[in-house]
């Protein structure tokens, strides 16, 4: 195991913050028969005809929310943080633990790019190892020659974007137990997968954040719900730093409502999955598909003969817009395809026939 020290990574000036408390934190509510005079709200409502409930600040700390994600992870509400998307949960982490212009994160890609964005913003160094050429999987001798003192973050998305593979989870596992700094597993595509979970786990690993969302498997990416897994010390200081008032009071409403409908999500995720296998099976039988590679996401990465930029131009003509991916790196001539309904990627696979059938030599 790790000598991890939470303290010795959080910056200097992080570790001295006197957080914001908002007026909603500052008594227990108990109820609803309250008078409240404490936020510098409008209390004679909003010009709306459908609710008058708007006027009022959200729940800072989304409570109800975090006790339904808590039912359904089988998590304690005490280890779960949200944030406006994912991305705000990387920010939060750079801000937490990164020095800028002293300390570095590590990425492997493919992976999804705001892992390097986010680190350059907050003026961090970014170190990349690349994913294995041939199955796209971590490359742990290189891993451990890269990292140093000054190395406080490692980013791993697994099931991966853009990808879509499982990383073996033998390898996620040595580096979390190995690294002293933080480890950040983004599971964004988790309820794809036929691996279990590492929030299962998340009591063994103290240096462990793990990353999901409301946006992929639950359908709600309008209302930008990400969701962070790890210690109550490290929500503690996520807690501090992050905007008061960070998730609208209607996402967290129809966020509850959307969690309340078991049924209909697991109805939606077998379809997904069905759908998944379907466009696989019919992608490998046109001529113009090198390969699709193995998914356990919501996405296929589909590798192409022609240039794929001429095909995404193509598809684009023909109303359908992919994702093309030739320009990172070891994802030359890949197309990113998000499964769709069943009548969307019977579109799309006819027009790639039809695409096929006129550009491919006899």
């Amino acid at each position: 195991m790790s000598s991890f020290n939470l303290n010795s990574l959080i910056r200097d000036n992080i570790l001295k913050i006197d957080p914001y408390l908002s007026a909603r934190e500052e008594y227990s509510k108990k109820g609803n028969e309250y008078i409240l005079l404490d936020a510098n709200e409008n209390s004679f409502g909003a010009p709306l005809s459908f609710s008058n409930s708007y006027n009022r600040y959200p729940d800072p700390l989304q409570m109800e929310l975090k006790r339904k994600i808590s039912e359904i992870k089988k998590i304690s509400p005490s280890k779960i943080f949200l944030g406006n998307g994912s991305d705000e949960i990387i920010d939060l982490i750079y801000r937490i633990f990164s020095r800028p212009n002293r300390d570095h994160s590590i990425i492997f890609p493919p992976t999804y790019g705001m892992y390097e964005v986010s680190g350059k913003i907050h003026g961090v160094d970014i170190v990349k190892v690349l994913l294995t050429e041939e199955n796209y999987q971590l490359n742990l001798k290189k891993i451990k020659e890269v990292i140093n003192p000054y190395s406080r973050i490692i980013f791993i998305c697994s099931p991966n974007n853009p990808t879509g593979n499982n990383l073996k989870r033998k390898d996620i596992q040595k580096i979390i137990k190995k690294f002293t700094g933080v480890v950040v597993l983004d599971e964004a595509y988790i309820d794809f997968s036929e691996q279990e979970s590492f929030s299962v786990e998340i009591e063994k690993y103290p240096n462990l954040i793990i990353l999901q969302t409301l946006s992929k498997s639950w359908g709600l990416a309008g209302l930008r719900i990400g969701i962070a897994i790890t210690s109550e010390d490290i929500i503690q200081w996520m807690n501090k730093v992050k905007f008061p008032y960070n998730i609208s009071k209607i996402s967290q409403k129809i966020a509850i409502q959307a969690l309340e409908n078991k049924d209909l999500f697991f109805y939606h995720l077998k379809n997904i999955l069905s759908e998944r296998k379907y466009m696989e099976e019919a992608l490998n039988k046109i001529p113009i598909i090198q390969k699709v590679y193995p998914s356990s996401s919501n996405f296929l990465l589909v590798k192409v003969s022609f240039p794929s930029r001429k095909i995404y131009k193509y598809l684009v003509e023909k109303n359908v817009i992919v994702r093309d991916r030739s320009k990172i790196i070891l994802c030359d001539e890949c197309l990113r395809i998000t499964i769709g309904t069943h009548e969307e990627n019977e579109y799309l696979i006819n027009q790639m026939k039809k695409y096929s059938e006129k550009f491919i030599i006899k």
